[in-house]
């Protein structure tokens, strides 16, 4: 497992960070207001998704490996409605915000 401090990019440790913390506001801020996600290939509505997923299940990330830029994880993703799973994220970053989230189950 890797820790949260060691994730190399910073925009992407912040957003790993208000998972665990459930802070929904700070990774709001992160994103652009633009931004869209994915789940297993398919556009989701983020802000339903991220409440339904994320911060009304108790979302929890914990991260097993980082690509060479930090840009994509792979992770044990856990929430209270369907538990533990292996999941793949991908960002894209510009600025120091999140214009796009690809995740999945690995």
């Amino acid at each position: 497992m890797i820790s949260t401090a060691d994730l190399t990019d910073p925009t992407v440790r912040s957003l790993v960070t208000a998972i665990n913390d459930g802070d929904r506001a700070a990774f709001l801020r992160l994103l652009t207001p633009d931004a869209t996600l994915t789940d297993d290939g398919t556009q989701r509505n983020l802000e339903e998704w991220i409440d339904r997923e994320i911060f009304t299940a108790n979302g929890h990330m914990d991260v097993d490996t980082q690509s060479a830029d930090g840009l994509a994880l792979t992770a044990r993703f856990r929430n209270d409605t369907w538990g533990e799973m292996r999941t793949t994220w991908a960002f894209t970053v510009a600025d120091g915000k999140i214009g796009r989230l690809e995740t999945g189950q690995a």
